[in-house]
Order: C-alpha cells, then structure tokens, then sequence
C-alpha cells in the first residue's frame, strides 16, 4: 500500500505516517517463491556478473591493516582472471581508519571507498562524536558512509530522534551518499523494519540497508522484500529513487541470483544497477566466482583458485 506523504519539518526531519500492517505469510510466501525461478544459462552468467558488480567487499575486523585492505582493493579491482570479462566491484568497505588507505589503493579505478561509522555496530555513542567520525571520514575520500541506527532508541518510539539523528548524518556527509543501516535483526516485526524504512528514506538516505553483519539473523528475503516494497512505494509517492543494499548471510550464488529476481520483479529493471542495489560481501564472491568459472568453462575451480576476501 502506498505511503501517505508527510512533509518534512525545518531541519530535513519527519515523523512517521500511519501504515498497514505487514502481512507476514504473504511477504515470506512470496519471497520464497523469488527462489524457485529457472535461469537459463546465459542469463545466468549475465546474472552473475552483474551481482559481482554490485558487491561491496568488506573489511571489518579488529585485525584489519592497510596490507589486508591492499589486497581487498586489489580483488575488488579485478575480481577474476581478465578472460572471463567480470567487471570489478562496486566499493570496498572499511573502518574509517583506513578509509586514506582505500582511497590510495583504488586510485582512479572507479571502485568506491565506503566507510560504516556512527559508531558502528551498535550506534551507541553520543551525535556529536557520531557527527565527527562521519566528517573525519568524508574528508578522508570516503565516497560512502554506511551508518547504523540507535535500535534502542527506535524501539523505544522515539522516531523523530531517529529521524533527526539521519537528517544530521546527511548533512554531514558532505558530498558522499548516505547508507542507512536499520539493523533489521534487532527490530522484531516486519512492521518495524517498514517504518524504519520510511524514516530513513524521509530524511536523507541515498540507500537502506538491512544488517551491519554483526547480528543474526542479517539480510533475510522477506526483510528485504519489504524494504524493496518501502523503496517502491516511496519513488510512487515521490518519484525519488532510493537503493537497497542486504548485507549479512548472503553466502552463495544461487542467493544471490534469488535476491536480483526480486529486485527486477518488485522494482523493476531501473534499479538492476551498482548505483541502486548493492550486496554486502565478504564471503559471496569467492561462490559467485567459483559459478562463473563452471558456466563458462564447463567445471568447478576449486576454491583455492580465488583469494580470500
């Protein structure tokens, strides 16, 4: 159902509108369904590269170094042997700290440097350091910054304060986009995850994004159908495109080539693009690889074949 509009107050902020409520066995019946598609071969390959380039390749452990993150921007750049025309990833994501690091690697490669900040994982310390990790990063050539939402302060119903805390972030931002993390494994009902939604494309957000990998469960298809159907809905009422990233448990490519079926059928072909749909990777590309090798060549690499993210 089409959200009612609702306008913005003076700092870019708004409230919540009413909505209907999500109906559980309709959306996990129907993102069930996006799995049992037959591909044909050839689409298939098409499929898979495609999902290569939506892939942001990501970083984020306590042990990661400017070596590590080298090597990620080196995959990311060339995912695969040239002779199998795969096109490089969409970014790399990594802590701020190494968000300069990123950038030299990358060069002029075309391959964005994503950032996470507002305290990530959790999103649990005050705005104005919050504030100040996003500016650190922008200014270090972060071309995204993926920020996470306070959930405690969500589901304490506490929306405007959200939806204030994402219009501050944008602005921040400077001139890169904004990715807004819901978390949607700590927001409990389908109609949750709609709201925080709503909130997020409200106030600033160039994408929302499921899951900063750290929660179980992460990225699930009914989570992000209904986040595919908020986008939809909202470009309807505004005619505002918004991108969707899931990021967390996508492991394989039959996932993956499930999560594109569901893009192009609830959003159609205009959002089958890096620049409105990413996949957060660390463990997906080496599967999706490993596929394209079999279609092409008629067999299976072994996994030793391709480096690890």
């Amino acid at each position: 159902m089409k959200a009612m509009a609702l306008p913005r107050n003076t700092n870019g902020a708004s409230a919540v509108p009413p909505f209907p409520t999500i109906d559980q066995v309709m959306v996990e019946e129907r993102a069930q369904a996006f799995g049992k598609r037959s591909i044909k071969t050839s689409a298939k390959l098409q499929g898979l590269k495609l999902a290569i380039s939506m892939m942001d390749l990501t970083t984020l452990e306590g042990k990661d170094t400017p070596g590590k993150v080298a090597f990620l921007c080196r995959k990311a750049m060339q995912p695969m042997d040239p002779r199998y025309a795969v096109p490089s990833c969409a970014a790399v994501c990594v802590y701020p700290n190494l968000v300069r690091a990123a950038k030299k690697f990358l060069g002029e490669s075309g391959v964005k440097v994503a950032s996470v900040a507002t305290a990530f994982p959790t999103g649990l310390m005050p705005l104005r350091l919050k504030l100040e990790e996003v500016r650190s990063a922008a200014r270090d050539g972060a071309d995204e910054i993926d920020m996470v939402i306070d959930r405690g302060v969500f589901l304490g119903g506490d929306h405007k304060r959200i939806a204030d805390e994402i219009a501050a972030t944008k602005e921040a931002c400077g001139e890169a986009h904004l990715k807004v993390i819901l978390e949607t494994g700590e927001l409990q009902t389908y109609d949750n995850v709609r709201i925080a939604s709503e909130i997020a494309m409200r106030n600033g957000a160039d994408f929302i994004k499921t899951s900063t990998g750290k929660v179980s469960p992460a990225a699930t298809m009914p989570v992000t159908l209904v986040m595919l159907e908020a986008i939809r809905d909202y470009f309807y009422e505004t005619g505002i495109r918004i991108g969707m990233k899931p990021a967390g448990g996508i492991r394989t490519a039959k996932q993956a080539l499930a999560y594109l079926v569901m893009v192009k059928e609830t959003l159609g072909d205009d959002w089958l693009t890096p620049d409105l749909f990413r996949f957060g990777a660390s463990t997906l590309a080496n599967d999706v690889l490993m596929q394209i090798a079999k279609t092409v060549d008629g067999n299976y690499q072994s996994a030793d074949y391709f480096s690890l993210p």
